[in-house]
């Protein structure tokens, strides 16, 4: 941990949903790094989120964690309340929860379809309009939810992800313009091929995913996505609104 005189978060609350592991888990540890007080969010893995949480805390940080499935209205009421009722309020919520499939059009349910729109989607919906009036409350906020490259370069097998990722950006740039009058930003961060582990259903990596067909050669790490976000919550972003950040070696171009 840095001194805490230097800490850009220091004295800010925040949530990050699916934060047990990967991606979810570097962006909380840095947001404590900085200084926020965490709340730590996952839906099965309980013993996930505390190992986060412990690791929050061996840093010198503090967190607790919350489980919540972000795709029920009333779960993701309880976690903005649970941040309110450890820390006193919320500041920064990042939606990061999400799933990974692979299905082709032709063989996907109804059922597949809705339940990855109702985590990525319907999930950052329920958390942008549970925390919103905490924020307000406190003089503003900072709000990001994570995207994907692969809605942008349009893959195969992946129409409800990137759908879902679509929808997520197009809240995005509406709630910028919606809550800018109570100084909260809105932002999206749109990772390439990030070096996690898969889960099973998430299927082999699509064609160019290990990093191979980027400008800069290779996958990209956890950490600099968490530092993306890092940049959008803090001081240094204050200024930016309604914009999706591309991480992705240069493999796509955003505009």
């Amino acid at each position: 941990m840095t001194d805490g005189t230097t800490r850009p978060l220091a004295g800010k609350v925040a949530i990050v949903t699916g934060a047990g592991k990967n991606i979810g888990r570097a962006i909380a540890c840095n947001l404590a790094a900085d200084g926020a007080a965490l709340v730590v969010n996952g839906r099965h893995d309980q013993g996930a989120v505390g190992a986060v949480v412990d690791e929050i805390a061996a840093a010198g940080g503090s967190a607790v964690g919350h489980m919540a499935d972000v795709s029920e209205p009333e779960a993701v009421a309880g976690l903005a309340a649970a941040a309110v009722e450890a820390f006193g309020g919320i500041d920064i919520a990042v939606s990061n929860a999400g799933l990974r499939r692979q299905t082709p059009m032709l063989e996907m349910s109804y059922a597949e379809w809705r339940e990855i729109l109702s985590v990525a989607l319907d999930g950052a919906f329920l958390l942008a309009q549970a925390v919103a009036p905490s924020m307000i409350d406190r003089g503003g906020g900072a709000f990001v939810g994570l995207s994907g490259m692969s809605h942008h370069l349009g893959l195969a097998n992946r129409c409800h992800v990137s759908a879902s990722k679509a929808g997520l950006e197009g809240l995005v740039r509406s709630l910028a313009v919606e809550l800018a009058p109570h100084r909260i930003t809105v932002n999206a961060v749109s990772p390439g091929s990030i070096d996690t582990v898969r889960g099973a259903s998430a299927g082999a990596l699509p064609p160019g995913g290990g990093g191979a067909d980027a400008p800069l050669g290779r996958q990209g790490t956890v950490e600099e996505i968490a530092a993306a976000v890092a940049y959008l919550v803090g001081p240094g972003g204050a200024y930016v609104t309604g914009q999706t950040i591309h991480v992705n070696g240069g493999r796509f171009f955003g505009k």
